[in-house]
């Protein structure tokens, strides 16, 4: 188990810059455990004393409306870190985190992500770098919602989403309220649109699966 989580801290893109030594180090520091889907990491404005690190499995960050409206702001997979803002002072500024899938992570201090920032400056960039393409990600969601269209934005999800295979691409494993999360808007309205496309013949609609038929008439509309 020591020698397998070493070989993953390795990979993690904020500790690539450090040596076997350096990352034999941090081992000490990090503990590995498990979840189940349903797993509430974090809720909002906690303190947060722990810094995430995903190994497997897939995490979601979202908020929820006074009316218990949520709106997911990232899904993270392998590779991904979490809980950063709030070891920086931040708060996690009405965020939840919950595992939506079994997971594997590492977990750090507080403590020890403050002494290895203060002792490694690479890795505090590459902190730096992690976080300002997390809130790129954000502004471009805002600017989603804000400019454009509900059939546009799920015609972007459905292009960034799906699988590509022989065919145009899949979209596995989403209900239409899992779309309506993403979007930040109904179910009903994503049931309606997604109707639609079916019926122009851009997508066809199964089980929690949604194939793209028509790639071109999808990257028009995510335009409109």
């Amino acid at each position: 188990m020591d020698e397998q989580k070493r070989r993953y801290l390795s990979t993690i893109e904020i500790f690539q810059d450090l040596s076997q030594k350096e990352v034999e180090q941090i081992d000490q520091a990090v503990t590995m455990s498990t979840c189940r889907p349903g797993r509430i990491f974090y809720s909002p404005e906690e303190a947060g004393e722990v810094l995430f690190l995903l190994k497997q499995g897939t995490v979601q960050l979202y908020r929820l409306s006074p009316e218990g409206k949520k709106l997911v702001v990232a899904t993270l997979g392998k590779g991904a870190m979490f809980g950063e803002m709030a070891l920086i002072g931040q708060g996690m500024h009405n965020l939840f985190a919950e595992s939506i899938s079994d997971c594997v992570l590492c977990v750090m201090s507080r403590i020890d992500v403050e002494r290895l920032i203060r002792e490694k400056p690479q890795v505090a960039l590459r902190f730096m770098e992690s976080m300002a393409a997390r809130l790129q990600d954000a502004e471009t969601q805002l600017e989603d919602l804000a400019f454009k269209s509900i059939p546009a934005r799920l015609a972007t999800l459905l292009l960034r989403r799906a699988v590509e295979d022989e065919g145009e691409g899949t979209l596995s494993g989403y209900t239409h309220q899992d779309l309506a999360e993403l979007l930040g808007t109904y179910r009903e309205t994503v049931t309606q649109t997604l109707n639609e496309l079916k019926s122009q013949g851009v997508i066809s609609i199964g089980r929690k699966r949604i194939q793209i038929l028509n790639r071109a008439a999808l990257e028009e509309l995510q335009t409109s």
